[in-house]
């Protein structure tokens, strides 16, 4: 897999649902068309709300990764 560079880089860990996917939302709104966000994030319900999130914004999930309880989450503003 090809390494994903990120333009802008959003930390929420020790943050708990909803405020990452909130603070994700809001993110992504000050980014431009095809610019990537890379969201990290400890807390467990990130990455699916993020996922569910991304379906219905019509913003494109790229990867989501976890390692050691912490989740990396790249997504890019369409």
């Amino acid at each position: 897999m090809n390494e994903i560079i990120a333009d802008f880089e959003l930390d929420v860990r020790g943050q708990c649902c909803p405020y990452p996917l909130v603070k994700t939302k809001s993110t992504l709104d000050t980014l431009d068309r095809e610019e990537i966000l890379k969201v990290i994030s400890d807390d467990p319900m990130t990455p699916q709300n993020i996922v569910s999130w991304t379906k219905k914004s019509g913003d494109k999930l790229l990867s989501v990764q976890e390692k050691n309880g912490t989740f990396t989450i790249y997504v890019s503003k369409v």
